[in-house]
């Protein structure tokens, strides 16, 4: 936190904005952790997942992240 709060002194900043640049950053770049259960090959979904179940997991499924 010191060599924060050091960094945005001397870039003339505050705290806040050099840690909201710093999150904007990391979300910009970040990767998908899995690949998504999307067929590119037939344009739909993979073999045994349907929309339906899609939509009954919920955006907290885990075998949907």
């Amino acid at each position: 936190m010191l060599q924060a709060k050091q960094r945005a002194l001397l870039e003339g900043s505050t705290l806040t904005d050099l840690l909201v640049q710093g999150l904007k950053a990391r979300l910009e770049h970040r990767q998908p952790d899995c690949k998504l259960p999307i067929s590119t090959r037939h344009d739909g979904l993979l073999e045994g997942v349907t929309w339906e179940g899609l939509k009954a997991a919920g955006a907290d499924a885990e075998n949907y992240r």
